[in-house]
């Protein structure tokens, strides 16, 4: 994993000595020339944070107690391509004084505040556009997370009424349970009545049959 890591340094090296070459190169140059050398820069550019992102993947794929070391190497590398971005975005505004003068005449001292202006503009443009960024961020994981209490909301609504249905079911089978129970305890005060008049009964005839038996003798 290491040896990958150190081909992409060696790519990366290369690949931001060709554009800071280029980057010095565009204040010189004007008209389509310019264009086409600021397309070149903006693609290579792309090369090199694609190429920061397969570092970054390979620097998570190093053990750990070796991880640290590395770590600071891709951090160096990312603040290097922080600073070509930056030199880039100035370099596309910037002239050298011949192109200036060609350009503007006698207006070149004018075109300094221009520039400075225009500079300052851009830089206030990419700080909203990081904030319109950030919000737009935040206001995504908001709806992520009220999509996720809605979810589970629901879920626990349903939870809930599964407990009140089985309550209630409950509740039935108690009352059922509850006739049934009433009606064996009557039939058995009911069956021990009929037993115990039977039983006077057959005592009475007993009684009676006795008493006439000693009458006749």
């Amino acid at each position: 994993m290491s040896s990958d890591f150190e081909a992409y340094e060696q790519e990366f090296g290369t690949l931001t000595a060709e554009i800071t070459s280029k980057i010095g190169r565009i204040p010189k140059l004007g008209g389509e020339e310019k264009t086409q050398l600021v397309l070149n820069v903006d693609k290579q550019l792309e090369e090199v944070r694609e190429l920061l992102e397969q570092m970054d993947l390979e620097v998570r794929e190093i053990p750990v107690q070796s991880r640290g070391m590395y770590n600071s190497r891709l951090k160096s590398y990312k603040q290097e391509m922080e600073k070509l971005e930056k030199d880039f975005k100035r370099s596309r505004i910037a002239y050298s004084d011949e192109v200036r003068n060609e350009l503007l005449g006698d207006d070149g001292s004018s075109s300094e505040s221009q520039r400075a202006h225009l500079l300052d503009n851009t830089e206030r443009l990419e700080r909203s556009s990081r904030r319109l960024e950030a919000g737009y961020q935040i206001a995504v994981e908001t709806e992520q997370i009220g999509q996720e209490i809605l979810s589970n909301l629901h879920t626990d609504r349903e939870k809930i009424q599964r407990s009140r249905d089985r309550l209630r079911e409950t509740d039935a089978n108690l009352g059922k349970s509850s006739r049934i129970l009433t009606g064996m305890l009557r039939r058995i005060i009911q069956n021990r009545i009929l037993v115990f008049i039977l039983g006077a009964i057959i005592l009475l005839t007993i009684v009676l049959a006795i008493y006439f038996n000693l009458r006749g003798h």
